[in-house]
């Protein structure tokens, strides 16, 4: 195994675990979580503070 395999190895892990971060933020399990958290600048929009 030569410095060429070693690179290619090193880029597909690197695009392997790309791809399970996009999943992970952008998979249907962490919809809720996200909408939720959108939501948070406006929960106390009715709320005036002096």
């Amino acid at each position: 195994m030569d410095i060429i395999d070693l690179r290619g190895l090193a880029t597909v892990l690197c695009v392997v675990a790309f791809a399970a971060v996009v999943y992970w933020a952008y998979g249907p399990s962490r919809k809720g979580y996200f909408d939720e958290a959108a939501q948070l600048p406006f929960a106390d929009e009715g709320r005036v503070d002096e």
